[in-house]
């Protein structure tokens, strides 16, 4: 069994091609246990912890933000039922 030019030929591609596709297909792997997380928390696990601290966040900030306003609500309106009764003085 001879192979002639054109199978040879064929055949270093092929194995070259695999060899190619093997080394994307172990890079491709590398960059997915990072995104991911291997043993360890990736990428993707600490932005969910991120995020979730920033709503937590949010929240805490937004009712701050609500006794805030509904404070200076309750002044302004105090001045102005009794800016009548200082305007007499």
């Amino acid at each position: 069994m001879e192979m002639n030019e054109r199978e040879l030929s064929l055949r270093m591609v092929d194995g070259e091609f695999q060899r190619d596709v093997l080394d994307k297909l172990a890079r491709l792997e590398t960059k997915m246990d990072g995104l991911v997380g291997d043993a360890q928390p990736g990428r993707m696990k600490m932005a969910e912890d991120k995020i979730a601290e920033l709503e937590k966040n949010d929240v805490r900030r937004s009712v701050f933000d609500r006794m805030i306003n509904a404070t200076i609500s309750i002044v302004v309106s105090a001045l102005i039922a009794g800016h009548d009764r200082w305007k007499g003085f």
